[in-house]
């Protein structure tokens, strides 16, 4: 249903720090002329902690709009139960193809209260979920028995997931039931975990480079490994760099560069430092961006 490539977009915003249409409308048609299969605005990349429900839901009906062929996955996701679930049912108002929410940030709920939280959401609206385990950014990790009952419920179709434990997503993979997609929500894995079974990305890198990252997972679909590992290797340096700051910064600073925004997050984060320019301007020249 989200297999492939999806973009985690970012959220490009002007010289007074507002949500830049035009830019957005922009990327949406860089993604999808380079192969992309799903845009994903209003996750963490998107900065959607940053913003107003108003702008949070502004952004994704520009992104429904916009988009010509590629699927909308919309970030929608509280630590708030009751949030989650306003927020899901207006983006399903709004067209979007499925939800992606993140695993209940900051309050460390307990395996049952993940599970409920879901459940209530999953209940709430007819559009497909995609679970987003990120225990870096929440406190709390989804475990593999959690996800597996998460995946019995009939809305629930995938679970991107950024825990980094090879052995938990390996297991996911290994005892989903049939049709539950397993997304990579880190770059520098997605390769590993298409060895394994996994179905797509969603990416941060495909950004700015939605040409190569969709290459590399269209020949890790079809087993063309050796052809996707060569690629994987070229945009390596790039999947680490993205990460020399708290992302978005760094991944803000090169879409600027590229004229998609101001090239700035919203405080508290900050532009990107000098050492960070340091690292990314040699990989970006070397890859021409």
């Amino acid at each position: 249903m989200f297999a492939g490539t999806g973009t985690a977009l970012i959220t490009p915003f002007d010289r007074d720090g507002n949500v830049d249409e035009e830019a957005l409308r922009n990327l949406v048609a860089f993604q999808e002329e380079n192969g992309v299969d799903v845009l994903i605005p209003c996750g963490s990349t998107g900065e959607s902690a940053m913003m107003s429900h108003e702008e949070h839901l502004k952004v994704i009906s520009i992104v429904r709009d916009a988009s010509k062929r590629a699927k909308v996955l919309a970030g929608a996701g509280s630590n708030c139960t009751s949030e989650a679930v306003m927020l899901s049912k207006k983006a399903e108002d709004l067209g979007a193809d499925g939800i992606l929410s993140i695993s209940p940030y900051y309050v460390k709920p307990t395996q049952e209260g993940i599970f409920q939280h879901y459940k209530a959401i999953e209940e709430a609206i007819d559009c497909p979920i995609i679970v987003y385990n990120i225990p870096g950014r929440t406190g709390s990790n989804i475990t593999v028995d959690t996800m597996l009952r998460l995946a019995e419920l009939p809305g629930i179709v995938g679970v991107k997931e950024a825990s980094g434990n090879m052995s938990q997503i390996q297991n996911i993979i290994a005892k989903r039931p049939e049709g539950f997609e397993v997304l990579s929500g880190d770059d520098s894995i997605t390769l590993a975990l298409m060895s394994m079974g996994a179905d797509g990305v969603i990416s941060v890198t495909s950004n700015c480079c939605p040409r190569l990252v969709s290459e590399m997972v269209n020949n890790a679909q079809s087993d063309e490994f050796e052809v996707a590992k060569s690629i994987h290797n070229k945009l390596l340096p790039l999947f680490g760099a993205l990460f020399c700051e708290s992302n978005p910064i760094p991944i803000k600073y090169v879409m600027g560069r590229m004229g998609y925004g101001n090239g700035s997050p919203r405080l508290p984060l900050t532009p990107l430092s000098e050492s960070g320019r340091a690292i990314l301007d040699p990989i970006l020249a070397d890859l021409g961006l």
